[in-house]
């Protein structure tokens, strides 16, 4: 279930109450005149089907409210009811997208801080002592403290909603991250190698690496896009529906994180023959992602706008609140 807090407009009012007690899928309509302050209105709230939620909301959109007003949008935990409220079954739980939610947590995931900044140079070190000790387990550390896949979520969004900026803005942190995450972890390769720490030379091919290492490291192959490919599924469909534990396993599926490491650590070694082939694993990766996570994103989008148009021909709510009726 989804809670929405509302501030409405009085001229708003009484559409709105009547959308929404003619709406199958809310309940728990709660309304208090007068009771809200800058911008002055009355609170509205209601409980409604996850499912139906951006449905609800964009007939909201269309009565005007956020123009006066505010809509809050909250997911409950949990909910024990014994009267007529609106329920939903396990499974559409799973699969509900509520789009506003997705474009929320897409924007918190591509903004470029400093916060990312620390986050890709951190990856990309603890991915260069993988590397450099022949570690699996620091390369695999490596990719969950990744913070690329963020962006590159954003960008699937941006393509799929037509947003310039958001697609701007996606590339750029994305982008300006990989570039400073590179560049530092260059220097500190650099720096380590002259003060003994890390070895004097390292092997022209990644050969002497365990094959889970060099695999990741090295030019692309048809794994490459074919896992790349499956984690950008998987990770467009756990974004959207808010499993974060997903993201974790996609996150450990996708290599650019110790690709780029390799381009900082054989950068540091003046060897760029596997600067290149990294470098080209990090664009293989990247691209195959976001052609995925488009995809997929296109796919769920258009079964909502099938949705919404079958709703906005047939929906009594709509009816009653005076909305247009069709499919436009």
């Amino acid at each position: 279930m989804i809670h929405l807090r509302m501030v409405v407009p009085p001229r708003q009012v009484d559409r709105t109450l009547t959308l929404l007690t003619a709406t199958s899928a809310a309940a728990n309509l709660v309304h208090l005149r007068g009771a809200v302050r800058r911008p002055d209105g009355d609170l509205v709230m209601c409980d409604v089907t996850s499912e139906d939620a951006s449905s609800v909301v964009a007939n909201l959109r269309e009565l005007g409210v956020p123009e006066g007003g505010a809509i809050a949008i909250e997911p409950i935990a949990s909910q024990i009811s014994g009267g007529a409220a609106a329920t939903e079954s396990s499974t559409s739980v799973s699969e509900a997208v509520v789009w506003e939610e997705v474009d929320t947590r897409t924007a918190g995931m591509t903004a470029l801080s400093a916060q990312f900044l620390a986050m890709m140079v951190l990856a990309m070190l603890v991915a260069t002592a993988g590397i450099v000790q022949a570690t699996s387990i620091l390369i695999v550390g490596a990719m969950i403290l990744g913070p690329d896949f963020g962006p590159v979520a954003g960008v699937c969004v941006a393509m799929v909603e037509r947003r310039g900026k958001l697609a701007s803005r996606s590339l750029a942190t994305l982008l300006i991250g990989f570039a400073f995450g590179i560049v530092v972890s260059g220097l500190v390769a650099l720096a380590l190698k002259n003060l003994g720490a890390f070895p004097a030379a390292l092997s022209e091919t990644p050969q002497h690496l365990p094959r889970a290492v060099s695999s990741v490291t090295g030019g692309p192959n048809f794994f490459t896009f074919f896992v790349a490919f499956l984690a950008g599924v998987a990770g467009i469909l756990s974004l959207s529906t808010a499993k974060t534990g997903v993201i974790i396993g996609v996150l450990v599926s996708v290599t650019t994180i110790p690709a780029a490491a390799n381009v900082a650590l054989c950068g540091a070694y003046g060897q760029w023959g596997n600067v290149v082939s990294s470098a080209e694993q990090v664009g293989a990766n990247i691209a195959t992602l976001v052609v995925a996570g488009t995809l997929t994103l296109a796919g769920q989008r258009a079964v909502y706008a099938h949705r919404r148009r079958v709703q906005r021909r047939g929906d009594p709510a709509r009816a009653a609140a005076g909305l247009p009726m069709g499919s436009q």
